[in-house]
Formats: C-alpha cells, structure tokens, sequence
C-alpha cells in the first residue's frame, strides 16, 4: 500500500509522548510485534510493510537502526480507571522508573509469571514509548498499566487485609520472609526508582521491607541489583512460593 507525506510526518511524530497523547496512538514495528498486536484486538489503525512501500520510506517511519519489515499504528486502549478495591492476587508497583528499557523488561517480567496490572507513579516512563513497546516483546498487549499514586493504591491494599511488600537494602531476607502470595488477599511488589529506590513517600504504605542478598553474603559485590532484574528475582519468589505449596 502506498504511503503519504503526511502519513509519515505523523508517524515520525509519534516518537513524542506529546503527540502520542494527542493522537491516542502508538506504533510498534517487526513481525512478532505486529502479530502480538493483530492477535490482541487492540484497534490497528494502519500496517505498512517495507516490501509494499519501499525501504527509503520505510527507513523514515522506522524508529530502528535498520528499517524494520513492517510497522503497525496501533490505537491505545482505553486507560483503565483507579480501583476502588484490589481483588485477590499479586501486582506490582513502579516508583518512577524511568528507564524505557527497564519498563519494557518488567511488563514482560509481569507477563511471564501471570502478572496482569502494574501501578506505575506519574512520573514513570510512559509505557507507549517506542523503546519500551518494543522491550516488553508483546507483553504490553496482555498486561494493563495504571499511572496513578502508589501512596493512595497501596492505602487500599492495606485497607483490604492485603499486604504491600517493597525492596530495600536493609529489609528482611526475602528467602526466610514470610510471604502472603495473593492468593488470599491482595498483594503489591513495589520496586523503586534506578537510583534512588523506593522514595520516603511511597515507603509509608510499604507493610514489609525485603531485600534480596547477594551470593555468597560474606563477598564484596556490586551496590545493587538492576531494577528490572529485582523485580524478577521478587516475583519469581512469590511465584515458587504457591508451588511449594502445592
């Protein structure tokens, strides 16, 4: 299918959050990702292959180093609303990640071990950005993200019987913790910003302080764990838990 001028000017422009927000689109480019989001049942606006419109045109559109074989314009979802009161299960909480990278890896990461929402603080990065629509490999599709406050989120959690966890360096071990997995109340698994942690605000909410300990615990090691790789490390130990149990 042919492409206009103006078609790519707006595609280009949908690297900028603004115009993202403006458009209510977002756009995700080779052809796992296009299958992921053909499969979803998200609305595809539009998809243009480099075979139909040619690489030169395809290179413009592209947000890759190389052009990609085919890019799809995607509408988002309607954001979901607040909850008013947190069924049983686990969640995780983002306080201000901001690197696209890392909120990719981590929908994925929520994906993988059946995850379906993240509460994310409104300074985190914006989950429609190319870089981390790409890093979740399909998983934005099946994981929902709300921008909302941590601190009113995990109130509720709280005010449910539910138990919200966070990751410190000085919290208990995470290995001999007792853990409620969700399955009987609500539970959040809070990971802090990629320098700073979890900030004052959002730890007043946080009911039980973890840490995951290095190996073995008496060598010199690096400071800390990436925040993408704490939150798997976390989740996964939630996730054995129900196994172990079973």
């Amino acid at each position: 299918m042919p492409i206009s001028n103006n078609e790519i000017k707006l595609i280009k422009s949908l690297s900028q959050k603004k115009f993202r927000d403006k458009e209510k689109l977002f756009t995700v480019e080779g052809d796992k990702m296009v299958e992921e989001a053909v499969k979803s049942g998200f609305d595809i606006v539009d998809i243009y292959r480099k075979d139909e419109i040619g690489e030169e045109r395809m290179s413009r559109i592209s947000l890759q180093s190389s052009p990609s074989p085919v890019l799809a314009v995607v509408r988002m979802p309607q954001m979901p609303e607040s909850i008013q009161t947190p069924d049983n299960g686990l969640y995780i909480g983002l306080d201000s990640i901001r690197d696209p990278g890392n909120l990719g890896t981590i929908i994925r990461i929520a994906d993988w071990f059946g995850v379906r929402e993240i509460f994310a603080t409104q300074d985190t990065v914006d989950v429609f950005n190319p870089k981390t629509v790409q890093a979740t490999m399909g998983a934005i599709f099946r994981v929902r993200m709300h921008y909302t406050s941590l601190e009113d989120i995990g109130r509720k959690f709280l005010d449910a019987g539910g138990k919200v966890y966070g990751t410190f360096l000085d919290g208990n071990d995470i290995y001999s913790s007792d853990l409620a997995t969700g399955e009987d109340c609500p539970v959040m698994v809070i990971t802090g910003n990629e320098s700073n942690g979890i900030s004052d605000t959002v730890s007043k909410v946080v009911s039980d302080r973890l840490y995951i300990p290095p190996f073995p615990g008496s060598t010199d090691t690096s400071e800390s764990l990436n925040a993408a790789v704490a939150t798997a490390v976390t989740v996964a130990e939630f996730r054995r838990r129900i196994r172990h149990t079973r």
